[in-house]
């Protein structure tokens, strides 16, 4: 692939590479109901709506100034360690980066779950990406993320394509001007399709290879 016609599939990461969504949305559960008024079911409900954001702001959107959200979101982000990197990925992760690799696409990560975390499990899990992006003060999934890879890689957004499972994510890539591909998890294939008509669904990461 000649540079002028390179192409970028940026992943977003927990809920797309990482199944991990539900165990997010049951700390969510737990945690949310001791100081915030809402019961567990509600909280779940409530999480994977937001789903997409960094917990503390999920909080912030569900409650807007509530003095209860920083307490809440430590509690959630200690949580979230005890088991985070033992969580499975989704099937195909490996061999579709590889066939990726193989036709010469550029396979990058964007995550708000913190870089350091990103970074660590990516290792752990032995997977190749060009390029992971993820959480910290300034530098958030979306916009920041996609800046990035075009002064980086030098590749235009209108060669940018985002995976993700989250309504936000299909909100971040319409906003950014980058194609959208969503993928069934959280949301189902109706769902990503009457907020985004005839955006693609795939169900298998695996689906991807024979779209690049």
């Amino acid at each position: 692939m000649n540079a002028d016609e390179q192409i970028a599939l940026v992943f977003d990461f927990d809920g797309t590479i990482v199944d991990s969504m539900n165990a997010f949305a049951d700390i969510a559960a737990e945690v949310m109901p001791k100081r915030l008024p809402i019961d567990a079911a509600a909280a779940r409900e409530k999480y994977f709506e937001t789903s997409g954001l960094p917990f503390f702001q999920q909080l912030e959107a569900i409650f807007p100034g509530d003095p209860a959200n920083r307490e809440t979101a430590e509690e959630y982000e200690r949580l979230k360690l005890e088991g985070y990197f033992d969580e499975p990925l989704f099937d195909g992760v490996h061999d579709t980066l590889a066939a990726l690799r193989k036709s010469g696409v550029k396979a990058i990560v964007s995550s708000n779950n913190f870089q350091h975390l990103v970074d660590r499990f990516v290792e752990m899990k032995g997977m190749r990406f060009d390029m992971v992006l993820g959480f910290r003060d300034g530098f958030a999934k979306g916009a920041d993320h996609f800046r990035h890879i075009e002064r980086e890689l030098g590749i235009p957004r209108e060669r940018i394509t985002f995976v993700g499972d989250s309504l936000k994510d299909g909100e971040r890539a319409a906003d950014c001007g980058v194609s959208f591909i969503a993928k069934e998890g959280i949301f189902t294939r109706d769902q990503f399709q009457s907020k985004f008509p005839g955006v693609k669904v795939i169900k298998e990461l695996s689906e991807l290879k024979n779209l690049f």
